[in-house]
Formats: C-alpha cells, sequence, structure tokens
C-alpha cells in the first residue's frame, strides 16, 4: 500500500515539474517576442517643446533663446527639418541651466517610500513603476529597489529576470554577505534619464527563508540590513522606491524598517478592501513588535490610492465612497482607474510613459494620463513636504 502511494506522489510531482517546465518555456516565448517588439521601438520618453517648457519651468522663447546663445543644444531636426522632441536628458540639462532642478537640499532626508500591501493583484509594480518613471520625468533623483522576487517592476524595464539576472544582480548578496558595506554594486542605470534600479529575480525568494532562518536565532538586527544598504547610497538620489513582496515575510518587514513614507495601493472590492483591513491590523502589530527593538519606522506620512477603479460598478462607487470616509485626508483624492492603456502597455513590458502614442484611442490615453499624472502629482507634493527646503515653495503655492 505505501508502495503504491508513493508511485501517486512521484507521478504527481513528476507531472507538477512538467508542467512548471511547459509553462516556463511559454512565459520564455511569450517575454521574448514582447522584449522583441519593444527593442524596435524608441524606449526613451520624447517632449515637444511645449512640453518640455512646461516640465522645466520655463517659457518656449526662452528655451529657444538658451539654444540660439549656445547655453543649451537644440534637439536635432527630421528628414523634413522639423525638430525631434527632446529627450528626458536634454530636460535635465535645461533645469540645470535654468536652475529648476527640484532635487532635495543636501540636508533634506531622503524620501524612502515603500509601496506596499500584502495582497497580490493590487497594482502595487504597476504604481510602483509609474511613480518611478513620473518623478524622472519631473526632474527628481530617483531609485527604484524592486523587492519581490516575481520580479514585476523588474520585468517591466524589459529584463526576463531569471534569463538576463543572476542572483548577484539583485539585493540577495547584500542580504547575505555581512560584509558588502554598499548597495552600489547592483544599481543600474535605466532608459530614463535620473531613474536607477535595482532588478530582482526568483533568487530573492531564496533569501526570504535565510533571514527567517537567522533571525530565529536571535539576528533580530537583519532587519536593519536593507536600511543600511539604502544609507550608503541615498546621498544620490531624492527618493527611494521600494516594491516589496506582498507578503507578510522577512524581506517585507526589512522594508517597513527601512521606509520614511508608505503608500497603499487598495482596488475598491470587498476582497481588497477586506485585505487591506487585516494588512492595516498585522502592520499595527508590527510597528508595535518592531518598537520592542527599536527598529520602528518613522513613516512621515501613509497614503492609500484607490486602484483598479472601475465606477461603472455600482458596488466600486459604493466602496469608493465608503474609503474616502473612513480614510480621509489620508486618502490620494484621485483614483487611479483601470485602463486598456496600461493593460496593453504592460502586456509589451512598457509603461504608459513610455509609449510615444496611444494604444487604444487618444481619448482612453488622455484620461489614463490624467489619472496616472493625478495621483503621482499628489504623492510628489507628500514628498516635498518633508523637505523642510521645499516648504516655503509649497506655502507659496498653497500646497501646504
Amino acid at each position: 500500500m505505501a508502495s503504491a502511494l508513493d508511485e501517486v506522489r512521484m507521478e504527481e510531482a513528476l507531472d507538477v515539474a512538467s508542467l512548471a517546465d511547459r509553462s516556463s518555456s511559454v512565459l520564455e516565448k511569450l517575454r521574448s517576442s514582447a522584449r522583441d517588439m519593444r527593442a524596435e521601438e524608441r524606449r526613451e520618453p520624447s517632449f515637444p517643446i511645449g512640453k518640455a517648457a512646461e516640465l522645466v519651468g520655463r517659457t518656449t522663447a526662452a528655451i529657444r533663446e538658451a539654444e540660439s546663445d549656445g547655453r543649451l543644444e537644440a534637439p536635432p531636426r527630421g528628414e523634413n527639418n522639423r525638430r525631434l522632441g527632446y529627450t528626458l536628458a536634454q530636460l535635465n540639462d535645461m533645469r540645470g541651466t535654468f536652475g529648476t532642478r527640484p532635487w532635495r537640499a543636501p540636508e533634506d532626508p531622503c524620501s524612502i517610500l515603500a509601496v506596499q500591501n500584502f495582497k497580490g493583484g493590487v497594482g502595487k509594480s504597476t504604481l510602483s513603476v509609474h511613480l518611478a518613471q513620473y518623478l524622472a520625468i519631473h526632474g527628481y533623483r530617483v531609485l527604484l529597489i524592486d523587492c519581490d522576487s516575481q520580479a514585476s517592476a523588474t520585468t517591466l524595464f524589459g529584463y526576463v529576470p531569471d534569463l538576463d539576472l543572476g542572483e548577484e544582480d539583485t539585493l540577495y548578496p547584500f542580504l547575505r554577505e555581512g560584509e558588502r558595506t554598499t548597495l552600489e554594486y547592483a544599481i543600474r542605470k535605466t532608459h530614463f534619464d535620473g531613474l536607477d534600479l535595482i532588478p530582482a529575480n526568483l533568487r530573492l525568494f531564496q533569501s526570504e527563508y535565510e533571514l527567517a532562518a537567522r533571525m530565529a536565532r536571535g539576528q533580530g538586527a537583519l532587519l536593519n540590513r536593507l536600511s543600511q544598504g539604502i544609507q550608503s547610497v541615498q546621498d544620490l538620489y531624492d527618493v527611494v522606491i521600494l516594491d516589496p513582496p506582498p507578503a507578510l515575510g522577512a524581506i517585507s518587514l526589512s522594508v517597513l524598517r527601512a521606509a520614511n513614507a508608505l503608500v497603499v495601493p487598495v482596488p475598491p472590492t470587498v476582497m481588497d478592501f477586506s485585505s487591506t483591513a487585516a494588512f492595516l491590523a498585522m502592520l499595527d502589530e508590527t510597528i508595535q513588535d518592531l518598537q520592542q527593538y527599536d527598529l520602528a519606522p518613522q513613516l512621515a506620512f501613509l497614503r492609500f490610492v484607490a486602484s483598479k477603479v472601475d465606477e461603472n460598478k455600482s458596488m466600486q462607487r459604493g466602496l469608493l465612497e465608503l474609503m474616502r470616509q473612513l480614510y480621509g485626508n489620508a486618502m490620494i483624492r484621485t483614483p487611479l482607474k483601470d485602463s486598456a492603456e496600461i493593460d496593453n502597455a504592460t502586456a509589451r513590458l512598457m509603461t504608459v510613459y513610455e509609449l510615444s502614442g496611444p494604444m487604444t484611442s487618444k481619448q482612453v490615453r488622455d484620461r489614463c494620463l490624467t489619472y496616472l499624472d493625478g495621483v503621482c502629482g499628489e504623492i510628489e507634493v507628500d514628498i516635498r513636504r518633508t523637505w523642510p527646503s521645499h516648504l516655503a515653495r509649497l506655502r507659496k503655492e498653497g500646497l501646504a
């Protein structure tokens, strides 16, 4: 009898292994196809002079004057002799010339922002990557750290994580090896000027077990390891964005310890709201536990984002209103609505901020950008409020 059970278990194990292999093979083909399509396109965003002037904070006339007197290099021209768009690097050159860089002052704290929820499928990585790109477009120096072994954020930057990256390219060596003193080894430039990435892959999952086992042996200070790594590079950045795994594990605890701001995406569905309520209860309990070891995070702000919103559904409209009443000023006013534009961009391993034109229709794209810019813009103001050097400007703008 035992032998028969062993045979059944062996067949099940082989079947799972076979399914995993076949799924991985198909996934690799899908990713390769998407990456090939993407490689043929211009990945770096470009901006017409009107949009460039808006983003830089100067008039088009001021830009043209700076180009004519040699302070700025004019963009190249196409075959029809029309100007091509400005790259993000050129926008940042303009900001340097005009003195409009939005960087924090050296004495201001680096904003270390975790986009976190303990439930998957809430739009966490989508928000993390779009927020990082939005801030880079607006002139901030940004580091995005993918802390999730599923590596969704890494994939959106065009990597096939377990083919293009080894464990030495991720956080794993730093979390594992106490002798490392900086995260510089893992930082990669992206196609967005001013935006760097520390990628992830499946091997990062192994660190969950290792950290948990070592912490069980009394090495609680390991929760400080990620924070120490960020401190080693934070002078290079204005904002560090953390995309943690959707679970309460050793890495998620390390993220909470490192962060000084928290953004929680919450789709307005009963299941997601219930999960978020549980997340908040667990978060409160976790912070109290960390306080015992003097490891509790000091959060400058906590914000909730209604994500994947479909206001055509009456239940979602009701829950969205309930969330606004419940969370009050902690709720981002702009909802991040479900959009085919985001879905289509993600299918090509891209984001809406990278697309040179609409993948659906101009109306759908414009509406999607309005919501993305609204959410990211509110978070940008929250970040700037934590910088004393920016407070006077915010008050003048009526935002503080």
